[in-house]
């Protein structure tokens, strides 16, 4: 389904439908601060298998992330945050930033790296923001398929494209065609591994 969100000012009715499909093991792709997304509740494992399928790729291989709400998951999902680095963390959030962060036995296993790390996002998105606040945990979030590298920003195509292997569609305006900036910050001083949208001084 596609479903018309006000990328400002979303309806609290629209919101807690999104939440729902997501609470049953729903797939949804939705807006944030760079680009479009395909995510899912982090409880629901055939709802990860389902991205990871649509990706094609497999589960350890791949490249998933955390959407939060804010920095107060950091301390179930990650472990050794220190002082300098969330000070660092809040410096950038909400941001079109991705941080790869040492994982907790917390994250499911199906989410965690050889390397034992986890990506952590805090978009600065207000539909983002309403759905994670509505859920009250973070999402699983993925970058979308790509061809030829074009990443699609128009909702309409992107119904058109996925309609018939996600659940729903927000539809939140265009999006950009730039992805987030990740930092690794397993090691000291974080370091940037993929330049994106987000610049760090």
């Amino acid at each position: 389904m596609l479903l018309e969100i006000h990328p400002k000012n979303p309806d609290e009715r629209k919101v807690k439908q999104i939440v729902a499909s997501l609470q049953k093991g729903g797939v949804i792709i939705y807006p944030t601060d760079t680009v479009y997304g395909i995510g899912c509740d982090i409880e629901h494992p055939e709802a990860i298998e389902r991205i990871c399928h649509i990706k094609g790729i497999q589960s350890s291989k791949a490249q998933l992330s955390f959407l939060c709400n804010d920095l107060s998951h950091l301390s179930e999902f990650t472990k050794s945050i220190n002082t300098p680095l969330y000070r660092f963390l809040k410096q950038h959030v909400p941001g079109p930033y991705t941080f790869i962060l040492p994982a907790s036995k917390k994250v499911p296993k199906l989410l965690r790296t050889k390397k034992e790390t986890v990506g952590i996002r805090v978009p600065n998105n207000p539909i983002s923001h309403a759905i994670l606040k509505e859920l009250g945990r973070p999402i699983l979030s993925a970058s979308l398929p790509t061809e030829n590298n074009e990443i699609l920003n128009d909702p309409f195509e992107i119904y058109e494209k996925f309609q018939h292997v996600v659940d729903f569609v927000i539809d939140g305006g265009l999006g950009g065609v730039t992805p987030s900036t990740i930092i690794d910050c397993v090691i000291s001083p974080p370091e940037i591994i993929r330049q994106g949208l987000g610049i760090v001084e």
